[in-house]
């Protein structure tokens, strides 16, 4: 099988994006319009404490390239580190309430959670301890996760075959799926309608006078001053960092995703399935959804190069989901997309608020997978400093860019 990548962009209604902004300054210019832009311009707009002009500068409304729109729309608790366990369940109660928390007006969607659950699976003592390990700290945060056995496993999902595998890790509250692009469609609209201006243009350089960025340079040649400058740029967030005279490590690594269709269904719904391999699958509407990093070694790549490798549903994949689940010996390939990662090698964790020397500029950068819902966490608390200078609603201070300069590593393991 040789895969085509598909243009992963959905279809949004959106306002059209001008190319020149109505103003030649604004109190925050945010780099990036998709889920770390969208979600930072909306709490910076709908919070009364904040009185100045939001300017977001978005070089593809449609996002076919951006992680948004490559996106798995994922939704979890089972992560090693408390505070993403937080974060997590901050995006259900937000996904959850979508609607009441945009301000109640009904033509904003409700927004659901489909709750198949995350199922890690081990095949050794020492994964098994880890998964232990981590279901602890999830427990002690609230979130549902239980431990199970091959046995228990095998009782409430006999498609699997198990007969490798000891243990697993299982959480069917507030984890699944749930629709991102239509998060991040209304978080735009919405704050359009609070007089966000967003335009289809790209930054081209940061002026700085000592330790404060001052404003930024388009594409099209406008100047426009700042008062913070937010890089929500994915992939490209070294590029932007670059631009300010300041350095973060963002490397992009390839991602897979196949949509595919089962000859013979399973009778229920799968959750999405952690195989000791890294592989991940889970139920996608009636067909089903797989993910994987490429063959061989994790490499870095070129923020543009979208290229796949032409024999990995045969050589990993479909190796792989087959062996653990037998009915999907027969299966049709009905989709395909290859996304990017933004990851940050240091600690694999997000990189928000404010740099440590230049301090009215903001990172939102490095969530190496899980940005599709840690982006209301970050949004929100990146817009709590820009507009109190602290987080309020949540500690996010372990992930602030001084980290970097301390040595100090907030791990999170539980990276698909």
């Amino acid at each position: 099988m040789k895969p085509t990548s598909k243009d992963s962009s959905w279809e949004m209604d959106l306002p059209v994006f001008s190319a020149t902004p109505k103003h030649d300054a604004y109190d925050a210019v945010i780099i990036g319009g998709a889920t770390m832009g969208a979600c930072t311009a909306w709490f910076l707009a709908s919070n009364p404490d904040f009185k100045g002009k939001v300017l977001v500068v978005e070089p593809d409304p449609t996002f076919s390239k951006a992680q948004t729109g490559a996106s798995n729309n994922c939704m979890r608790q089972q992560f090693a580190n408390p505070i993403n366990v937080k974060i997590g369940q901050y995006a259900a109660e937000f996904v959850r309430n979508f609607r009441e928390n945009l301000g109640g007006d009904p033509k904003v969607p409700d927004l659901s959670i489909r709750n198949f659950g995350y199922l890690y699976l081990s095949d050794n003592a020492d994964l098994t301890k880890v998964l232990q390990r981590d279901q602890s700290v999830q427990q002690e945060c609230g979130a549902g996760t239980k431990m199970v056995t091959a046995d228990e496993i095998a009782a409430a999902y006999p498609f699997y075959k198990l007969d490798d595998i000891e243990a697993g890790s299982l959480n069917t509250v507030d984890e699944g799926y749930y629709n991102a692009p239509l998060m991040v469609e209304w978080l735009i609209k919405k704050s359009v309608e609070l007089g966000v201006d967003y335009v289809q243009n790209t930054v081209t350089a940061i002026s700085r006078e000592g330790d404060k960025v001052t404003g930024v340079t388009l594409a099209t040649g406008e100047v426009i001053k700042a008062g913070a400058v937010v890089n929500a740029s994915g992939t490209r967030a070294g590029q932007i960092a670059d631009m300010a005279g300041l350095k973060l490590d963002i490397q992009s690594k390839r991602r897979y995703t196949f949509i595919f269709r089962a000859k013979e269904p399973l009778d229920r719904d799968l959750p999405l399935t952690i195989d000791p391999t890294g592989v991940h699958f889970r139920q996608f509407g009636d067909d089903y959804l797989v993910g994987c990093p490429p063959l061989g070694e994790d490499a870095t790549v070129e923020v543009d190069d979208f290229s796949a490798e032409e024999t990995i549903w045969e050589d990993k994949v479909h190796p792989i989901i087959s062996n653990r689940i037998p009915q999907f010996k027969d299966v049709e390939i009905i989709d395909f997309w290859m996304g990017h990662y933004d990851f940050n090698t240091f600690d694999y964790n997000v990189v928000i608020g404010p740099h440590d020397e230049v301090s009215n500029f903001h990172f939102t950068n490095g969530s190496s997978g899980h940005g599709s819902q840690q982006g209301p966490a970050v949004g929100r608390g990146v817009a709590e400093q820009i507009t109190y200078g602290e987080f309020r609603s949540m500690d996010l201070s372990p992930f602030l860019y001084e980290r970097f300069a301390k040595g100090e590593r907030v791990i999170e393991r539980a990276v698909i």
